[in-house]
């Protein structure tokens, strides 16, 4: 048995996949916000209702290579705790601990939309912007447990447009994030036409997805030149805007140092259920 847990900042779903891949469990409880101790007892209480199996979990965070702390979770109090070792001690078992977003491509990589490729980038478009690297089945974490992290490059070849840069939490300015996650296209939207809207009331805007989709393909781009991977699939609530997969590709040519482009951008075969299931994978993808 292979038991996926997706540690999120507001809901704890777990899941069960069998020797073929088939799922056999799945159950989702809220996630004891602020509370360390709680959230560990939670994800003992969904493993112990399965029962025995490998453990992979997703979290919205990385564990630090030189101390074994999470750090750069958005799920706060997370951050500085050994949470690894919590896991393993409550649990009585091993567990493989991965960033969300690495958890979302490998997913895709293993049987999704990225299924066969060698090079498959997975882009978290949602509350934030994250992204994760599968090379042949397996996970790239990077020496400094941050590979795929692309929310926080700056946007590439900013424009008129895209002045003033944003700010960002992460204490820059103008970084991906700021101007492709779910609040920067309503933070966008307002600012051009004083109309406060939520992210799927603006997708029809022309003018608005316009500058979303030019912002997307120039940052999508930047990823072709470093990995030049087979298939870039979307995560995230923006993964469900249809118009991205027709058009971004048809604008990210310009600045891709190439002929030809012959990437796939594809949405996701397991929709919001990738996380979950790439954490179930992880100990086949070590």
């Amino acid at each position: 048995m292979r038991i996926g847990i997706d540690l999120g900042g507001t809901k704890i779903e777990a899941l069960a996949l069998d020797g073929a891949g088939r799922e056999v469990f799945r159950k989702r409880i809220p996630t004891p916000r602020g509370d360390y101790a709680a959230t560990v007892a939670a994800v003992r209480s969904l493993v112990d209702e399965i029962g025995e199996g490998s453990v992979g979990i997703g979290i919205p965070g990385a564990e630090s290579r030189a101390t074994g702390l999470i750090k750069n979770a958005n799920s706060t109090w997370l951050i500085g705790k050994p949470l690894a070792k919590d896991l393993e001690a409550a649990l009585g078992r091993p567990v493989r601990l991965e960033n969300d977003a690495n958890c979302f491509a490998l997913s895709e990589a293993v049987d999704g939309a990225g299924k066969d490729a060698a090079v498959v980038f997975g882009v978290i478009l949602g509350t934030g912007v994250g992204g994760g690297i599968v090379v042949d089945r397996k996970v790239i974490r990077g020496v400094n447990a941050i590979a795929g992290e692309w929310g926080h490059n700056p946007l590439p070849a900013p424009t008129p447009a895209d002045s003033p840069p944003p700010d960002c939490y992460c204490g820059r300015k103008g970084c991906i994030e700021t101007y492709l996650s779910g609040p920067a296209l309503s933070r966008d939207h307002e600012r051009r036409t004083g109309q406060r809207r939520k992210a799927e009331e603006i997708v029809s805007d022309e003018e608005t997805m316009t500058r979303y989709e030019q912002r997307l393909a120039r940052a999508l781009a930047s990823v072709i030149k470093v990995l030049d991977p087979e298939v870039i699939v979307l995560g995230g609530g923006m993964s469900n805007v249809r118009r991205l997969y027709t058009e971004v590709p048809t604008l990210w040519a310009r600045d891709v140092f190439s002929d030809r482009v012959a990437t796939r951008l594809a949405p996701p075969v397991h929709g919001d259920s990738s996380g979950v299931r790439g954490a179930a994978w992880l100990w086949e993808a070590h």
